[in-house]
């Protein structure tokens, strides 16, 4: 590994690491303010605080079978290892930066996994009457990560 590639190692896992603190720091909040009153909280005409725990995947998927928080976290165990092999080689800042959000948010919701049995999220976005899934930091820092992978994939295409 070269010298530049462990600086890109090290800005990644500074992102992961923040995007960890965050998350958590977000969820603690939430769940000091909603575990006395559990409660929806209207800060906009479309948006809204919830409290939700998601024993499944993304958007609740597979949230009432009972298979418990392991298969899940094994799961994220390896594509996190994956995801750290990837930002070993990876040779850009930005990629550093997209493999340190996903990274960061699946030990997030990791964390989650192992002290609730399932995933806190209260971001409640809705518009018309329907509501997008309930999220988290973690959840939002994926997203963000898989959306720079795919830019910087349909970018290198073109060149």
């Amino acid at each position: 590994m070269k010298l530049g590639s462990v600086a890109l190692v090290r800005f990644g896992l500074l992102i992961a690491a923040l995007i960890v603190a965050l998350d958590q720091a977000s969820k603690w909040w939430l769940l000091d303010l909603m575990g006395r009153d559990p409660r929806v909280i209207e800060i906009t005409s479309f948006f809204n605080l919830v409290l939700g725990l998601n024993r499944g995947v993304s958007f609740g998927m597979f949230d009432s079978a009972e298979v418990g928080p392991w298969p899940f976290l094994l799961l994220a165990a390896a594509i996190t290892v994956a995801l750290l092999v990837w930002l070993t080689k990876a040779g850009q800042r930005w990629t550093a930066t997209a493999l340190g959000l996903i990274i960061g948010g699946a030990i997030g919701n990791a964390i989650d996994r192992v002290r609730f049995g399932g995933v806190v999220d209260f971001l409640d976005f809705h518009a018309f009457g329907r509501h997008w899934p309930a999220f988290n930091v973690a959840d939002s820092a994926i997203c963000i990560g898989v959306i720079m992978i795919l830019i910087e994939s349909l970018l290198a295409r073109r060149r």
